[in-house]
């Protein structure tokens, strides 16, 4: 990785909003494409969130389902975008969202690899440097060059791993995506995390396990319902978010 200025933020939300649109149907979804919905159901996915992310750091992003994370996540792998505000992404990302996204199930593993790797935009002489990293990571076997319609979801799951993993991002996003495999493949998905972060490689993850966000990231970000609720050390963010639990817990039982 290039020699880069770490005091300048890899990441910039910017007073950033999202609205979604709910549709009751499909059909309904598809009319909205030639004419406005009257009154439509609306949901405030994000609201006016600001923060920085600077070059090197790992992040956890908590919340509960709903809360604006995946959404959050999507804007800054370019999958989403802003209705208001200013989002700037300084750096190559890999995203560990929908793993198997944009795999050819006719197509090899390997071949996947390279196709997988166009659609980060990677050369093939880089590709073809990191093929072999991908396919010892995967631990396949032979299956490596077998149709990806033969593969089991965990074996897509793995590969998807591996490629994003492999390809040296500035940008890490990790969604609850260390459930990959057996116990051992688990542990190596998590040290293989661990080295990426030593690397120098900003991580941001998106977990419901405490303990791992602990594990691996010193800051954390709280979001409830598209609004950041708390931004600092690990622990203190956690205690906001368990406290805010516990509150509704009591509130539930009156």
């Amino acid at each position: 990785m290039d020699q880069l200025d770490t005091a300048k933020p890899i990441i910039t939300f910017k007073n950033v909003s999202k609205t979604y649109i709910l549709y009751k149907s499909d059909q309904d979804r598809f009319r909205a494409l030639f004419f406005k919905p009257r009154n439509p159901k609306t949901n405030k996915a994000l609201n006016n969130v600001s923060f920085e992310i600077m070059r090197g750091e790992s992040v956890g992003i908590v919340g509960d389902n709903g809360a604006g994370k995946s959404t959050l996540l999507k804007m800054i792998t370019g999958v989403a975008f802003a209705d208001e505000g200013e989002i700037v992404v300084d750096g190559k990302v890999a995203a560990l969202l929908e793993l198997t996204a944009g795999f050819s199930n006719e197509m090899t593993g390997r071949e996947n690899i390279y196709l997988k790797g166009y659609i980060l935009g990677l050369e093939d002489d880089y590709i073809k440097q990191i093929e072999e990293r991908i396919i010892d990571f995967a631990e396949l076997g032979d299956y490596i060059d077998q149709p990806v319609r033969t593969y089991s979801s965990g074996m897509k799951m793995r590969l998807g791993f591996a490629i994003n993993v492999n390809i040296e991002p500035d940008v890490l996003v990790v969604d609850e995506a260390l459930a990959v495999g057996d116990a051992s493949f688990k542990r190596k998905c998590k040290d293989k995390i661990k080295e990426i972060i030593s690397a120098g490689t900003t991580v941001l993850y998106v977990s419901h396990n405490a303990d791992s966000v602990k594990e691996i990231c010193p800051r954390a970000i709280y979001l409830r319902k598209g609004t950041v609720i708390y931004d600092g050390k690990t622990e203190d963010t956690l205690k906001v978010y368990h406290d805010y639990k516990e509150e509704q817990k009591k509130k539930k039982k009156k």
